[in-house]
């Protein structure tokens, strides 16, 4: 299975099949990322079809929509390959925020900080992994706001303060 899924898809699978508590998602497959290497680059018309189909199963068992309405979705994409690689591999949390459902989350969580925090996290982490902006590019503007609020802590800055850097990082 970990050919064909990776080891945490592969993990996963084996802990939903054992009846454990695993939260609900999806996987997929290697050969679809070898095919998208193939291609150079390009996501079969197949391919998107299939992982339409799975986000829409996952809103429906959800009852949340991915990046929209008072309770959005938020999902964690994970590289993952055959063997275990701590560090190597990389992760985005926080997807289906933005703008809007930042807000819905903030009034879910009564805790805006928290809200805005994550979506600043997702913003840096999506920076990073998919635009192949360096990390060192906005820790500067975190760092910066965290000086000008004279903040020693990341928890220091608040919500406000993380909306701007928000804004910076936009």
């Amino acid at each position: 299975m970990k050919n064909e899924l990776g080891g945490k898809g592969a993990g996963l699978a084996e802990m939903t099949n054992a009846g454990l508590p695993v939260p609900p998602g999806f996987t997929i497959q290697t050969e679809a990322c070898r095919e998208y290497m193939r291609s150079g680059g390009k996501v079969s018309p197949e391919v998107t079809r299939q992982l339409e189909d799975a986000l829409r199963r996952l809103e429906q068992l959800q009852g949340q929509r991915l990046g929209t309405g008072e309770n959005p979705l938020l999902v964690s994409v994970r590289s993952g390959a055959k063997f275990s690689m701590p560090g190597m591999m990389d992760t985005i949390l926080n997807l289906g925020l933005n703008d809007q459902s930042v807000e819905a989350l903030a009034r879910r969580s009564n805790n805006s900080r928290f809200a805005y925090d994550s979506y600043r996290r997702l913003i840096q982490m999506f920076g990073n992994v998919v635009l192949e902006i360096p990390k060192l590019a906005f820790d500067e503007v975190f760092d910066k706001k965290k000086k000008q609020k004279k903040a020693k802590l990341d928890t220091g800055l608040d919500a406000r303060a993380l909306k701007e850097v928000i804004q910076e990082y936009k």
